[in-house]
């Protein structure tokens, strides 16, 4: 993403409502989340289906410790150590399945994970949720009680937020690029494109492939924290297979093992729905924005998978063949 672009990300919160805020939160907290499931499936071909429990682990855990008293900056630290070390729990089984069997296996943490939501009621408030602790760095806290006023224009929680979630999800991008266009991510296409090839090579496959696998579940348990504290509350039925799926739809309509093909793909599939429930007085009434999106974007998977393996973020302009230079006679 070009530094133009996050110098325009700075502008919306002077200008836009808290609807559209609110939105673009989510969208950011989906980007992280998108990227650290593109490291695993995109860059290293291992397909997971529950990345949905490591952004529950990252959301309940946050929402946990800090309704506890613990500093919310250390919590948000711990929640994603947390969702790190499930990960590491999970690795020696993704380390010796592949394909379809690990997608299965990986399915089968969110089912365990919905089961703790729903029963473990002293820890995540049951059927109900609980409500999120607001962030607090350094003293500023990021909640609504005290508005700022910058150049005229009230800051409340939403505004506070907007440049907390930017300020992650550059941080977040600009590491997965570094591990992306270094040793780390050739390394990661070698073991998707032929492992054993790979591992003839050298490249230490098992390893390779459990810290990544970490790296993905710690990226997850991030965008939990920022998806907790974008909605204020915690509900166990949010963290279910559906939200599996809208993000393997995301790193597929984006791009596979791209960060920029991880960011366009949080845009679409978040800010659609969105979209259509703005303006949800032009669809049929049959039809609810939720179930339209889904639709338009799960015929979009369809499209790019036949006609664009590469996604949106491989689209470009043509650019322009110079005219050779013209010799005198």
């Amino acid at each position: 993403m070009s530094r133009l672009l996050w110098l325009l990300l700075l502008v919306p919160p002077f200008y836009l409502d808290g609807f559209w805020l609110q939105a673009g939160l989510f969208a950011m907290a989906a980007a992280v989340g998108a990227i650290g499931l593109n490291l695993l499936t995109g860059a290293t071909g291992q397909l997971s289906m529950g990345h949905a429990f490591f952004l529950a682990v990252g959301a309940y855990g946050y929402t946990y410790w800090a309704g506890e008293g613990m500093p919310p900056l250390l919590a948000a630290i711990l929640s994603v150590l947390l969702a790190g070390i499930a990960g590491l729990a999970f690795s020696p089984i993704s380390g010796r399945l592949g394909g379809v069997n690990l997608g299965i296996a990986t399915l089968g943490l969110v089912f365990v994970g919905q089961h703790v939501l729903f029963n473990a009621e002293d820890v995540t408030g049951g059927v109900n949720g609980k409500a999120v602790p607001p962030f607090e760095l350094f003293g500023f806290v990021f909640d609504g009680t005290e508005p700022l006023n910058v150049l005229g224009i009230p800051f409340g929680q939403q505004e506070k937020l907007w440049f907390l979630g930017l300020a992650v999800l550059g941080l977040a991008a600009w590491f997965a690029a570094g591990v992306l266009g270094g040793r780390p991510g050739r390394a990661l296409n070698a073991v998707r494109d032929h492992r054993i090839a790979a591992g003839v090579m050298g490249v230490p496959v098992a390893r390779y492939r459990a810290s990544v696998f970490v790296l993905s579940s710690m990226y997850g348990g991030l965008a939990g924290v920022l998806i907790a504290l974008a909605f204020q509350r915690t509900v166990p039925d949010y963290f279910g297979i559906t939200l599996s799926l809208d993000y393997l739809a995301m790193i597929v309509i984006g791009g596979l093992g791209s960060v920029r093909g991880a960011v366009v793909g949080a845009l679409v599939v978040t800010l659609l729905p969105q979209m259509l429930t703005h303006y949800s007085d032009a669809l049929p009434e049959s039809l609810s924005p939720a179930s339209a999106a889904r639709l338009l974007y799960g015929t979009a998977v369809v499209v790019i998978v036949l006609f664009l393996p590469g996604g949106l973020s491989r689209l470009s302009l043509p650019t322009p063949t110079p005219r050779p230079k013209e010799t005198p006679a």
